[in-house]
């Protein structure tokens, strides 16, 4: 199934089955592409995980449930997904505004969430700098950290502070960022703030030494202040690169950004001219 309509699918399977108990792990396996990329490229397509898209359309259709119908609090709760009122009046009221009870007496407005629509425009032709380049296994130096997909947007920064902040920066300055999850179907994730590893240097206490397998890479270059290029690069691979990719596929569970050293730069990361890679694991399709 092609990048783009398997996101569309997606979402027809989610809408048909918002009242039943559904995973991204569900959804990542009705369109048959694995957890580690379906995830980031759902998040950046849609601007959304796929986890707060199924809580926000059906706290959307609870709303219109609750003032278009007798049905109780309870049994909405029920119907979508709560375990109890309670969590359901608290979810309901950050999402409305407002509470269920005051939703139903005052017949309050209510947010709306409507079911997205998809739309993937190639302008002009297709035009993306990269280059598709073999590597041989390297072995880094890392702190290592495992994170599940749904809160790993807000963890991993998180993780990178802490990493400077406790000292570790002077064993690993951090020249990679590496996400791992060899099976691409796990609930969690590897992430490594890596260095490339000297064997004459002793390991310190808290860190480790990891390979990462040969591959043949899709390499993105990333020019501009971080955050901001790389997720411009980022969401224009998940936009317009893999739409419009024919010859290649995703090959493996890893996703390597490689960090020139900011001391080159007047800014450092938040210099114009701050130069990153973005490395995929590609083969052939078949």
């Amino acid at each position: 199934m092609e990048w783009t309509e398997a996101i569309r699918e997606a979402v027809r399977y989610i809408e048909n089955h918002l009242t039943e108990e559904i995973t991204m792990y569900d959804v990542a396996a009705h369109v048959n592409i694995s957890p580690f990329y379906f995830h980031k490229g759902f998040s950046i397509l849609c601007g959304y995980s796929i986890t707060e898209y199924i809580r926000n359309r059906r706290l959307a259709l609870a709303g219109e449930e609750l003032i278009g119908s007798d049905a109780t609090v309870t049994a909405l709760a029920m119907k979508y997904g709560y375990d109890s009122p309670d969590s359901f009046a608290k979810a309901f009221t950050r999402f409305h505004g407002y509470s269920p009870s005051v939703v139903r007496r005052d017949k309050t407005m209510l947010k709306a969430f409507a079911p997205l629509q998809l739309t993937i425009s190639l302008k002009g032709g297709y035009a993306m700098d990269y280059k598709i380049t073999d590597k041989a296994a390297f072995t880094v130096l890392a702190a290592s950290k495992v994170f599940d997909y749904e809160n790993a947007k807000q963890e991993i920064p998180a993780f990178w502070q802490e990493h400077y902040t406790s000292g570790r920066g002077n064993d690993v300055c951090g020249m990679f960022g590496i996400n791992i999850d060899p099976q691409m179907g796990n609930e969690h994730f590897e992430y490594l703030i890596a260095d490339v590893y000297n064997p004459s240097v002793e390991i310190p206490e808290g860190l480790e030494v990891r390979t990462i397998p040969a591959f043949t890479w899709a390499v993105f270059p990333c020019k501009g202040a971080l955050p901001q290029a790389l997720q411009g690069v980022n969401e224009k691979i998940f936009s317009e690169w893999l739409p419009a990719l024919h010859d290649y596929e995703f090959a493996a569970g890893y996703c390597v950004e490689m960090y020139d050293a900011p001391d080159k730069y007047p800014n450092g990361t938040n210099d114009e001219n701050y130069y990153t890679e973005i490395w995929l694991p590609v083969k052939k399709k078949h």
